[in-house]
C-alpha cells in the first residue's frame, strides 16, 4: 500500500507516527512529504483543510492527527497491535499516551509562544502554566509502570521526551526522576527512535 505523510522533521507529534510506523514494520511504505504549516498557502490544506501535521493520505482517504494516522496504520500490519484491544492492557495504555500527549501539547504551546510570538507580547503567565502543567504531569508518569516494548503509551512518551530535550532543555525534566531517566536510556536507542530524531 502506498501513503503519503505530509510532516515537519521537527514534530514530536509527526515523530509519533514516524516511529509507530518503523515499529510497525510499515516505514518503507510511507511517501514524507515535507509541508511549511505556518506558509500562508502551506499546500498540506489541499489534503487536510486543518493545516496541520501530521497527516496521513491513504487509499482510505486522510487521517489527520497523529493519534489516528498511529490507529490506521495498527490495521495494516501482521504483529501484535501497538494500540492493545485487551482492556486489561488498553486502558492503562491509553492512559500513559494521554498524559504524554499532553505533554508534547504544552510544550508544543510552549516553543509556539517563544518562536512564532513577536517577544514583546510574548504572555509570561502562559509560559509558567505550560512549564507547571509538563513537570505535573512527568512527576505523575514517573510513578506509573512503564514498560520497555513499544506501544502507543511509550512511543508517545518517547517522543515527548525527545522533544523536552530538544526543545527546552533547560527544564532539565531528569532532574529527580530517575524512574524516567533510567526507562528513556534504553527506549531512546531504539532503532525507530534513532531514525527519527527531530531536526529544524
Amino acid at each position: 500500500m502506498s501513503m503519503k505523510l505530509w510532516y515537519s522533521p521537527a514534530s514530536p507529534f509527526v515523530r509519533k507516527v514516524l516511529v509507530f510506523a518503523h515499529e510497525a514494520g510499515l516505514a518503507d511504505s510511507i511517501a514524507l512529504v515535507p509541508a511549511d504549516v505556518w506558509a500562508p498557502e502551506t499546500p498540506v490544506t489541499k489534503d487536510n483543510p486543518l493545516g496541520k501535521v501530521p497527516a496521513l493520505l491513504t487509499p482510505d482517504g486522510i487521517f489527520p492527527g497523529s493519534y489516528l494516522c498511529c490507529e490506521y496504520l495498527d490495521t495494516l500490519h501482521a504483529g501484535v497491535r501497538l494500540i492493545p484491544s485487551d482492556p486489561g492492557e488498553r486502558w492503562p495504555a491509553l492512559q500513559l499516551h494521554a498524559f504524554a500527549d499532553g505533554i508534547i501539547e504544552a510544550a508544543v504551546a510552549t516553543v509556539i509562544e517563544q518562536l512564532r510570538r513577536p517577544k514583546e507580547f510574548v504572555y509570561q503567565g502562559m509560559l509558567e502554566r505550560q512549564s507547571a502543567r509538563i513537570d505535573r504531569t512527568l512527576d505523575r508518569i514517573a510513578t506509573m509502570a512503564l514498560p520497555q516494548t513499544a506501544d502507543i503509551a511509550t512511543i508517545t512518551l518517547g517522543c515527548a521526551l525527545g522533544y523536552l530535550d530538544f526543545r527546552m532543555p533547560q527544564l532539565h525534566w531528569r532532574d529527580g526522576r530517575d524512574v524516567l531517566k533510567l526507562w528513556y536510556e534504553p527506549f531512546s536507542a531504539r532503532k525507530s527512535m534513532q531514525a527519527t530524531v527531530p531536526h529544524t
